[in-house]
């Protein structure tokens, strides 16, 4: 009785790290293409409007004004030079997705569709001089409307020739480039680069009720969905990971951004059998010893879980809870899943107790 309190002592004691991922440093060498091309601002609108220069939806919260967006429309009306945009050709589809520049190319399409999206209102300019205060895209003189069709915006596009099978360069280059408004977390910029089926299912799952019931309201910047795509990441390549975490993540995503790898039927199976079991077993305490989500139990006992499940189903819940307790207790693993827990030795570690301590359970 006193040692099962002495471990209760050093369980409650024990403060985990707050985990960062996102200041890591780039683990591989790339060879990228860049060149650069002119593109007339009428040519570029169309080019967005038929969805060959792709700009993530959910990328950035529009941030500009209306008067920074009709300073920039008269910029190109007077002539003066305006910054260029980075693009990103993609290999599979041949679009071009959009790294750096969204603001401006945004503030185009709104003033040929003549509607402010923040707003919903007629975009008329605002704060700019005389003989451009209020006028719409229709309303321009006929000169002036040529002047602007006919303005030049330049972009840099890169392409990643090495390695070849996936595009996380270009994670590395939004995340330098992009800019205006807060800095992007990970899972937002892979969101952007990888958009896709696989980052739709990922989505999707967010929304799985057991998993809501256990994480908690949805996370504005999607620490939640990165969760689900680190738990498969590392239930099919815990053996081949290899910091940085974030690098890791990287390149699952990327490589199964369609489907390549894993099926969107059994990546779902997967995840709702496994969050399934956890809910029925621990509720809104799973992954939360004192109280706060920790990463780094939630991927080892999610894995553990999972390969349990492989052998079929699990009726003993109480068992899967009293071992999950156990596990919580062990002090090898605590050290695993509390400070620098995305070393390879510290993810391994964790993972192999995990596993060993769930897989004959009932």
């Amino acid at each position: 009785m006193n040692a099962k309190r002495g471990l209760m002592r050093t369980m409650s004691s024990v403060i985990y790290e707050e985990e960062r991922i996102d200041d890591e440093v780039i683990p591989l060498k790339y060879s990228i293409t860049s060149y650069g091309a002119d593109y007339t601002v009428d040519g570029l609108v169309k080019r967005i409007s038929n969805g060959d220069i792709y700009v993530p939806p959910f990328q950035r919260r529009f941030v500009w004004s209306l008067k920074q967006g009709s300073r920039f429309i008269e910029s190109l009306l007077l002539g003066l030079p305006v910054p260029g945009i980075f693009l990103s050709k993609e290999y599979d589809t041949q679009k071009h997705l959009v790294i750096d520049g969204q603001q401006r190319l945004r503030t185009l399409q709104n003033f040929y569709d003549g509607v402010w999206t923040p707003t919903q209102r007629v975009f008329a300019l605002k704060g700019v001089q005389r003989q451009f205060e209020g006028v719409t895209y229709k309303t321009l003189k006929a000169e002036d409307r040529r002047r602007l069709d006919d303005s030049i915006l330049h972009a840099t596009i890169v392409k990643q020739d090495e390695p070849s099978d996936d595009n996380s360069s270009v994670y590395y280059i939004f995340e330098r480039l992009n800019t205006g408004g807060t800095f992007l977390k990970p899972q937002e910029i892979r969101s952007c680069i990888y958009h896709g089926g696989f980052n739709d299912l990922l989505k999707e799952l967010n929304q799985n009720e057991k998993w809501r019931a256990i994480y908690g309201k949805v996370d504005e910047r999607m620490r939640d969905e990165e969760l689900i795509l680190r738990f498969f990441a590392l239930y099919f390549n815990a053996d081949k990971y290899a910091k940085p975490m974030k690098e890791f993540l990287n390149l699952y995503m990327g490589r199964n951004r369609d489907f390549r790898m894993q099926s969107k039927e059994s990546l779902t199976q997967l995840f709702m059998n496994s969050i399934g079991a956890i809910h029925t077993a621990l509720a809104k305490a799973a992954f939360k010893p004192e109280g706060r989500f920790v990463a780094a139990i939630f991927d080892s006992i999610t894995v553990a879980v999972a390969r349990r499940l492989e052998k079929g189903k699990i009726s003993d819940y109480e068992e899967l809870r009293k071992n999950y307790q156990d596990v919580l207790r062990n002090k090898e693993y605590i050290d695993a899943s509390s400070t620098h827990t995305t070393d390879e030795d510290k993810v391994k570690t964790r993972i192999m107790i995990a596993t060993k301590a769930l897989a004959d359970i009932k």
